[in-house]
């Protein structure tokens, strides 16, 4: 219901069409190159024990492409999703052997993520239409993959 005059034009009705779908990414990166992305399967809900599994595979991941730098712990920065400060998720990066640094909810400060990786995706993304998820993970995965390992110190 609205209130109108009985002479006011009726409002338009745009039309809807629907959207391929989102894609949900969990990148992990250094300072030289992407060690890990997974991508959320259709129906599953990112929580704290899909995220630690993800951990897991992470570790096994970065000990095989940085070998010899494990000795010295791993400084861990994360977002402030709730399943990344999920009590599982916190004593699963203790158990891997992760230190993870504390990132304050609300800070003015933007995420290395954020601040530097997904806007030059977005960047090359942006207009561009896919016809289906694999389309898109395979144009993401094209211009992760072609950064110099420059980009990521």
């Amino acid at each position: 219901m609205e209130w109108r005059h009985n002479g006011s034009p009726r409002p338009k009705k745009f039309r809807v069409r629907k959207s391929n779908g989102k894609v949900l990414a969990s990148i992990f990166w250094d300072q030289g190159s992407i060690l890990l992305i997974y991508y959320l399967p259709k129906g599953q809900t990112l929580n704290a024990e899909y995220y630690s599994s993800l951990l897991k595979q992470l570790k096994d991941i970065s000990k095989e492409k940085r070998r010899g730098k494990f000795p010295k712990g791993v400084l861990f920065l994360q977002d402030n999703a709730l399943a990344h400060w999920a009590l599982a998720t916190q004593k699963e990066l203790v158990y891997l052997g992760f230190q993870y640094l504390y990132y304050p909810s609300y800070s003015p400060d933007l995420a290395p993520s954020d601040y530097h990786l997904f806007p030059g995706l977005k960047k090359q993304l942006k207009g561009r239409h896919f016809s289906s998820d694999a389309e898109f993970i395979a144009a993401a995965e094209t211009w992760l993959g072609g950064q110099h390992s420059d980009f990521f110190f």
